[in-house]
């Protein structure tokens, strides 16, 4: 959503001249991380880049899944597990730039539309590269548009944190394979003064090591 800035005098708006504007900040990843929590139960959970921290601070699981090292593999990560797993419920945490890198997923998770499958993308319009917060090319790009395209149940957007609240109420009673894309506050941007922090090795090595405890909380080897 955007706003015309107080200082822009409406008197002062034409045809020909813009007002400045302003972008609404959306919701702080830690927000949604934590109404996620909420509502999760034992449904198994997929995420990467902007969501990692925030859902395994505030949703520690051995049922949580980080699609680390593997940058985009979130969605297909989550599908793989509804095959596996088709009476649970499966929450795939996406970032934005990494759902642009596997668009094909979409088409692939509503062919076969898994029961009980939420895709969440955590929108905030930068990218990861090396840390730092660049913008992602495509700022303007429709993520439901694309999951309607594809096939998804359903596809809507949240930018408050009461909207995410109410669709989770909604979605973990409904059927299918739905889409859910929620206006994230970007992160600041590194610079001299707030240097970009050191990535620790167990970051690189985190996947296998949650994938195993995931697999000995399931009781299962797949």
């Amino acid at each position: 959503m955007r706003r015309v800035s107080a200082n822009v005098p409406l008197s002062s708006i034409s045809a020909t001249t813009l007002p400045e504007v302003e972008e609404e900040p959306g919701i702080a990843t830690f927000q949604a991380a934590a109404i996620i929590h909420r509502h999760r139960g034992d449904a198994l959970i997929t995420n990467t880049m902007t969501a990692i921290f925030a859902i395994t601070t505030v949703s520690p699981s051995p049922l949580n899944l980080a699609s680390v090292p593997l940058m985009g593999g979130a969605s297909g990560l989550g599908f793989g597990l509804a095959m596996a797993q088709p009476d649970r419920h499966i929450l795939v945490l996406n970032g934005d730039a990494s759902l642009l890198m596997e668009l094909g997923t979409l088409a692939q998770i509503a062919d076969v539309a898994p029961p009980r499958f939420v895709h969440f993308v955590f929108n905030n319009a930068v990218q990861f590269n090396g840390l730092a917060s660049l913008d992602r090319p495509g700022r303007n790009l429709d993520f439901c548009a694309l999951a309607q395209a594809a096939g998804y149940a359903s596809a809507q957007k949240a930018d408050t944190s009461e909207a995410l609240d109410a669709i989770l109420l909604r979605l973990l009673d409904a059927s299918g394979s739905h889409f859910v894309e929620l206006a994230i506050e970007a992160p600041h941007k590194f610079t001299k003064a707030t240097p970009q922090p050191e990535i620790p090795d167990l970051q690189f090595a985190r996947m296998g090591a949650e994938a195993q405890a995931m697999m000995e909380a399931l009781e299962t080897t797949r």
